[in-house]
């Protein structure tokens, strides 16, 4: 009985397939070759990553939006309630008071400038909504919450404007 001895050979490499992948950030390239040109185009690496890196820079979208905000200073003298309440926008009634601030915000006065929590505060008594300040200040981070409303931090305080294109609580889209 014959035994067939079996040899095994060592595979040949492959030299044309060698690669090299460096990530920045979001971005990724991969150099492919030779093992001997790959290498090669390493040396060249602080070059070619500058250039990359400008490369991606200009095909990153530019997203960044920049909004100032002036507000007045509150004043120490107060007015009359009833020059006050006049200058506030009449809305219609409504079952909470979250789609009360919506409204508010959602007219004229609303949408003109941004408000201070002082200023919606003082549009909802206006409109025989009253809410503590504690109450107003969960609403609006509710609503922040959902993207209904957008709030950001001024030299007076935070202030507070509708959303775009976000949907109520009701279920109303603004």
């Amino acid at each position: 009985m014959g035994y067939k001895k079996k040899v095994m050979e060592k595979p040949v490499e492959d030299t044309e397939s060698f690669a090299f992948r460096v990530k920045i950030g979001d971005c990724e390239v991969e150099i492919k070759g030779k093992h001997e040109d790959v290498t090669k185009t390493l040396e060249n690496l602080p070059d070619l990553l500058a250039n990359v890196q400008k490369a991606f820079e200009n095909a990153k979208p530019k997203t960044v939006a920049t909004i100032t905000v002036k507000t007045e200073q509150p004043s120490n003298s107060k007015s009359t309630s009833a020059e006050s309440a006049q200058s506030y926008p009449k809305i219609a009634s409504t079952a909470n008071c979250e789609d009360a601030v919506v409204k508010i915000l959602k007219t004229d006065w609303g949408k003109w400038r941004p408000r201070t929590m002082e200023e919606l505060k003082d549009a909802m008594n206006a409109n025989g909504q009253k809410l503590s300040d504690r109450m107003l200040k969960d609403i609006l981070k509710k609503l922040g919450d959902k993207g209904i409303v957008r709030r950001w931090n001024t030299n007076t305080g935070f202030v507070y404007i509708l959303g775009e294109g976000k949907e109520t609580a009701s279920g109303e889209v603004t």
